[in-house]
């Protein structure tokens, strides 16, 4: 009766988050089994929890840096590095994406912060809009994957398991994911014999390589001197800011600090340093740091409207984690997880075949229900079973958020959709078009991602 309800909301156009709790407070009206209250106190209870105070602070975090200008920044980076490759801006999109998902968690972000640039950019140098649409779409899936990532922190709550070692395990699968779809941009680019977008400069490529050793050197130094060295952590992590900003002065690095960003939020919480939620502080911190000291490009009314703009947002996140909270704990409570989980065991034993099932409903899920409210509801049903077949949760995270994003490129709930056709000026049904081709290298990349562990557990199992 409870699927039976939600199935009727949705269909008559109710928003999922209320035809959630809408259905399990009919189910508990008609049923009389609960007091109505019970929907309230397990909607508040379910976002009464330390991790989802990432949520808000992560969001600002990429507000902050699409409204610093810092995504032109990264952008000029990207063109600096790759753009003079064959199909050069199909390049600076997918590179681009990598960078800002370090920032911002979060595909809608991505799409629409970075988005706006990079379409503008490969239609004045000719490329199809559709072809530009499909290239930022697919991208801006890495927003999720490359830590931080909002729906791993809403997994992990989910599930019980570290958020930062979601975070290391989104590393590995994230490069994959670039590379797939460089590749593809590569054989648009032979195949339509396209040349690069701006003229090969040594001494631009040059800069950007050394940007990308000093990001990358950069934490090996400090690891040297703290454990080899014994230099005192706290002492040495701040000399090693200031030389930072140093560095920054002295060449005038394009986007030296922001690239920094993913670094220290990871370094800091694989060390120990701080936890996830506590990350999502620091990223605001840097963000702030850059945007009104270093760069002075954000003012205190862009402040006050990055906050409103932010708090509309998690707003809107939290209530669907709340909806979602209640719905779950119904669909527990009236045994329908446990119906499903025997089904499943009693179909299949073997865990590949389970994964394969369990990919095909992810992907028609997310095809009408938003990320977080899919997260939601999805971890009691096949959690459980994974654990059970010997699927590590972390693991099955990956998959199930890869899912759902690859979700947000298809009709008719696809966010990213709908984000693209007004940045394009395209349709939805031209918009949806242009995406098609692109989900070669993303279904590849979920197959690899769910049929290959150890690319996802190798980098947690190092550091927890």
């Amino acid at each position: 009766m409870l699927k039976i309800f939600f199935l009727l909301f949705m269909a008559g156009g109710v928003p999922v988050a209320i035809a959630m709790a809408g259905a399990s407070l009919v189910y508990i009206l008609l049923s009389g089994s609960l007091p109505p209250f019970v929907v309230i106190h397990r909607m508040v209870s379910g976002i009464d929890s330390f991790p989802l105070l990432a949520v808000p602070f992560f969001i600002l975090a990429g507000n902050l840096m699409n409204n610093a200008g810092i995504t032109t920044r990264i952008y000029n980076f990207a063109l600096a590095l790759v753009g003079w490759l064959k199909g050069g801006l199909g390049h600076v999109n997918v590179l681009g994406s990598v960078i800002f998902a370090g920032m911002s968690g979060t595909a809608i972000a991505d799409a629409a912060g970075l988005g706006t640039i990079e379409i503008k950019a490969m239609k004045e140098h000719g490329y199809a809009t559709e072809f530009a649409v499909g290239v930022t779409a697919a991208s801006a899936t890495l927003g999720p994957i490359i830590p931080p990532s909002l729906p791993f922190v809403i997994y992990g709550m989910m599930a019980n398991v570290s958020v930062g070692a979601l975070f290391l395990a989104g590393i590995l699968p994230g490069a994959l994911l670039a590379l797939l779809m460089m590749f593809t941009v590569g054989w648009y680019a032979h195949r339509n014999n396209w040349g690069g977008d701006v003229k090969f400069s040594s001494t631009r490529l040059f800069k950007a390589l050394c940007e990308l050793a000093v990001v990358i050197g950069w934490p090996v130094l400090l690891w040297v001197a703290v454990t080899k060295l014994g230099a005192p952590a706290q002492i040495t992590v701040f000399a090693g800011l200031a030389m930072l900003f140093v560095l920054d002065r002295i060449f005038a690095f394009e986007a030296l600090l922001p690239i920094m960003t993913p670094v220290l939020l990871i370094g800091g919480m694989s060390t120990g340093l701080f936890t996830p939620t506590e990350g999502a502080i620091a990223a605001c911190v840097w963000a702030m740091i850059l945007g009104f000291g270093w760069y002075r490009t954000l003012s205190w009314k862009m402040f006050v409207k990055v906050c409103l703009d932010t708090i509309e947002t998690t707003s809107t996140v939290l209530f669907i984690v709340a909806a979602a909270s209640i719905f779950g704990w119904m669909l527990t409570a009236t045994g329908i997880t446990t119906d499903i989980a025997n089904w499943v065991l009693g179909f299949t034993k073997e865990a590949w075949v389970f994964l394969l099932l369990a990919n095909l409903l992810m992907l028609f899920v997310g095809c009408f229900l938003e990320p977080t409210a899919a997260i939601t509801i999805l971890v009691p049903i096949l959690l459980p079973i994974a654990t059970q077949l010997g699927v590590d949760p972390i693991h099955f995270g990956l998959v199930m958020v890869l899912n759902l994003m690859i979700g947000l490129l298809h009709p008719p709930m696809g966010m990213v959709l709908f984000v693209l056709a007004r940045v394009a000026g395209l349709s939805f049904e031209r918009t949806t078009m242009a995406i098609l081709p692109w989900l070669v290298p993303l279904l590849l990349s979920l197959a690899i991602i769910t049929y290959m562990p150890k690319l996802v557990l190798w980098l947690p199992k190092m550091f927890f």
